[in-house]
């Protein structure tokens, strides 16, 4: 599709978290990748859809090329302009999971718009019942190091199918309120970028949902003020700000009332059967067509679904009745809300392709087909002229619970 008929920039993140690593063999067996926490997750509570299977694409091997080119097909067929490729540099010039987009830059296959993530983050075992154990330590050595990170992300700027916002390289920071002097290493970058022939860089960093972020809030990421973060752009951070907007849910199991009943008479928290935290996506649907746009220098990211108890268990977050046509009402909400900016400048960022141990992907899946694709498409594409109420959800597939069966 020519993109400049698009209603907005659909950017959609992207794991290459699906074929083996050394690092993945040493902390959980041999041959572990994401699939190994797919197909391993069972139903937590009654009504929980779990496993949650992908569709056409199988269980796939991103080694392999023609896997690459049959996402990058679906991807464009659909509306969705290029993939973010989740890039991990841990200092030192220490990388992982890098196989996959370096064979993508390299081959110059699939010829798809793509741009790159920073995925700052220390690794730890929290998400997998091993606490605070840090399997892989973000580290920030300094200027030399920085040098270097741009040194590598400089290949990619000078590809012909990177992302540019106003002819500028966007480059996607997830911690950018962690990174050190963030402001000063922007600035080292810009100055590099110049020096090696680009017009600067479109820096961007999700605004996640702790302490020091809610302080900051979004006008501290911006270069044009003093004291600031010095990115351009804020990304809104998913699915957390969405659940500020529902009240938290629990299943009424027979066997919950008699346990919850058994706390309170005895006192004895042990009692209550653990479960995920649990949200009504529609709930909070609902409020989110109320919300004024966002900013201009804030591009929103939209999440089309979320269970991530394949990795995370009891521990997980889970939006029980997230479908495809509750998606594109949220959707279509958003690109009326930057309808208004200049089309460079008209990013969507969504979170994700193919996330599936946290339940929140794109690709076909067994449960819902092409769903939540043809949503991005019918958005995106042929659009709607004004957003209606919050859409009813199609037939519920047997399994799913209604949000009104949660108190």
């Amino acid at each position: 599709m020519e993109f400049e008929k698009a209603k907005a920039r659909l950017i959609a993140f992207y794991l290459p978290q699906y074929h083996p690593i050394p690092e993945n063999d040493l902390w959980w067996g041999k041959g572990f990748t994401e699939w190994t926490n797919v197909t391993k997750a069972r139903p937590l509570f009654p009504g929980h859809c779990q496993p949650d299977l992908p569709g056409d694409l199988g269980f796939y091997d991103l080694r392999v090329p023609e896997v690459r080119k049959l996402q990058s097909d679906l991807a464009r067929s659909h509306g969705i302009e290029g993939f973010c490729y989740w890039h991990y540099w841990f200092g030192n010039g220490r990388r992982v999971l890098d196989r996959i987009f370096t064979e993508v830059l390299e081959s110059g296959e699939p010829n798809f718009p793509f741009c790159l993530g920073w995925a700052n983050e220390t690794w730890t075992g929290v998400w997998h019942g091993l606490g605070d154990k840090i399997l892989m330590k973000q580290e920030y050595p300094g200027e030399e190091d920085y040098i270097a990170h741009f040194q590598f992300l400089l290949r990619a700027f000078h590809d012909p199918r990177y992302i540019r916002v106003n002819g500028r390289p966007l480059l996607v920071i997830f911690r950018g309120d962690q990174l050190p002097n963030s402001a000063e290493v922007c600035a080292l970058w810009r100055r590099l970028a110049q020096k090696n022939g680009l017009p600067g860089l479109h820096i961007a960093t999700i605004v996640v949902k702790t302490e020091q972020a809610k302080a900051l809030g979004y006008d501290a990421v911006r270069t044009s003020e003093p004291g600031t973060l010095g990115y351009d752009a804020a990304i809104t951070s998913e699915p957390g700000t969405f659940s500020t907007l529902g009240t938290l849910q629990n299943p009424l199991s027979l066997q919950f009332r008699v346990r919850r009943k058994a706390r309170r008479w005895l006192g004895k928290s042990e009692l209550l059967p653990k479960q995920p935290r649990i949200y009504s996506y529609a709930e909070c649907a609902e409020k989110y067509y109320q919300l004024p746009p966002l900013p201009s220098y804030v591009h929103p990211c939209v999440f089309p679904n979320w269970d991530n108890t394949p990795r995370s268990g009891v521990r997980g977050l889970v939006f029980a009745d997230a479908n495809p046509k509750l998606f594109e009402g949220v959707l279509r909400k958003t690109i009326a809300d930057v309808a208004d900016r200049p089309y460079e400048e008209r990013l969507i960022f969504v979170k994700s392709w193919n996330e599936w141990a946290e339940g929140n992907y794109l690709e076909p899946s067994v449960r819902f087909g092409h769903g939540y694709l043809e949503a991005a498409r019918n958005e995106v594409i042929a659009g709607k002229s004004e957003l209606v109420a919050c859409p009813v959800a199609p037939a519920r597939p047997s399994g799913i619970p209604s949000p009104r069966s949660f108190t």
